[in-house]
């Protein structure tokens, strides 16, 4: 079985601030790490590895040349290794050519190792919070797509089980191979890496795909290719026009109704 887990190298988000004249993070002198969510999404791959003898593991990241190390990162903790998608013409991508461009490196992928079977996204970023990536690489591969998974189980060698989060409990749900999933924590903790891992990542150096590589569309990367921008990012402002009910707590449900009344509320 092969599995691929796209990961993303993203700014700590305990010391990430925004910069109020481009509205853009500050990235600059601040940690990059592995994005949570998409911890929970290799814990979850290497389980399902762990559980079919011969699985392999392969993960893809896109960013700048220091993504590497979230790659090698993933190597360290078991996965068995990985592609760093690069290039100054990738910069600026929106949701939409992100999707775009990190499907092209899965085909690859496949078109160099055999088909895959299953595709794990952390269920959202913390840098962007859309939780758009993952569903639009699946539409761009055309796959089906699950979204909030918290386990993942083989049933036969056509189907998954999957275990799906929802607000009110969870779902028994089965989705044929190849399929896509998006990963909740609730899927687990990432592993320690063995002592094997952790030696063979010291030394490993993913390769590095580019336009030349993976030979996009020029019009659907990048930012020439996204159909959005992010023109503002700000917190939004503390409202202190709060107004104190007094009396007994039947004259303030009364107070109440009246100001709801007013305001046409209820």
């Amino acid at each position: 079985m092969k599995i691929v887990v796209c990961i993303k190298q993203v700014p700590d988000s305990d010391k990430v601030t925004i910069d109020r004249t481009t509205n853009r993070l500050n990235r600059a002198g601040v940690p990059a790490v592995m994005n949570p969510f998409d911890e929970n999404a290799l814990e979850l791959a290497l389980k399902v590895k762990d559980a079919n003898p011969g699985s392999t593991v392969t993960v893809v990241s896109m960013g700048p040349p220091p993504a590497a190390e979230v790659v090698k990162a993933a190597v360290a903790h078991g996965a068995d290794g990985g592609v760093l998608v690069c290039g100054r013409e990738f910069g600026g991508a929106d949701t939409w050519a992100t999707g775009y461009t990190i499907a092209l490196a899965i085909k690859k992928l496949q078109e160099e190792g055999g088909p895959f079977d299953l595709v794990l996204f952390g269920k959202q970023a913390t840098d962007g919070d859309t939780a758009q990536v993952g569903p639009g690489i699946a539409n761009h591969l055309g796959i089906p797509c699950l979204t909030y998974a918290k386990s993942c189980d083989v049933l036969d060698d056509r189907t998954f089980k999957v275990v799906r989060q929802t607000e009110d409990g969870y779902e028994d749900w089965e989705i044929q191979r190849p399929c896509a999933l998006t990963v909740v924590k609730e899927a687990g903790e990432l592993r320690i890496g063995n002592l094997r891992s952790k030696m063979k990542a010291k030394s490993y150096q993913p390769p590095v795909w580019g336009v030349a590589e993976l030979s996009p569309n020029p019009d659907f990367i990048g930012l020439k290719g996204s159909p959005t921008r992010v023109s503002k990012v700000f917190a939004p402002p503390v409202k202190t026009n709060k107004e104190r009910l007094e009396g007994t707590p039947a004259e303030q449900a009364t107070k109440l109704i009246a100001k709801l009344e007013e305001r046409h509320l209820v």
